[in-house]
């Protein structure tokens, strides 16, 4: 798939490896998984995070691959069983994280064009995707502004 904001085609990832069930070698209670994403998520992590870490460090010692295997549930559906889910959506608040860094930038270094065409692009995506959610994850009335996106990732 081609970039959104370039004119350079996308990079290709490698596939996942097809498996239906998780490896032997990981037979930790699912009790055990959700509880620990739950755990995770209060610290603050968010679940891209949490996802890294039950993979590196696990559940008691033992390394989770893959949690939608182990549990038949995503990490985001558990936290959101639990009432653990963050406020923002993980992609949305990543991108306004950019745009107040871009920002910041910006304002000590006005002559900076490119990152000025960057924080344009940045901000471009965020409209795109606060549609998206506007409803569902987002209130009706969400618009974002700069002073919103500051105020939400405190």
């Amino acid at each position: 798939m081609a970039r959104m904001h370039t004119r350079r085609r996308g990079s290709s990832n490698s596939d996942k490896p097809a498996a239906d069930e998780p490896p032997e070698w990981s037979d930790v209670d699912e009790d055990a998984i959700e509880e620990r994403v739950v755990e995770l998520a209060e610290q603050g992590h968010s679940p891209s995070e949490i996802g890294l870490k039950l993979r590196d460090e696990g559940v008691q010692g033992t390394p989770v691959p893959d949690v939608s295997l182990a549990t038949g549930k995503k990490i985001s559906e558990i936290l959101e069983e639990n009432d653990a889910d963050p406020d923002l959506p993980e992609d949305l608040r990543n991108l306004m994280e950019q745009a107040v860094r871009l920002r910041e930038h910006m304002d000590e270094n006005p002559n900076d064009h490119q990152n000025k065409r960057a924080l344009q692009n940045t901000q471009s995506k965020i409209r795109r995707l606060a549609d998206y959610y506007r409803g569902d994850e987002l209130d009706e009335d969400f618009t974002y502004s700069y002073d919103n996106a500051v105020e939400l990732l405190e």
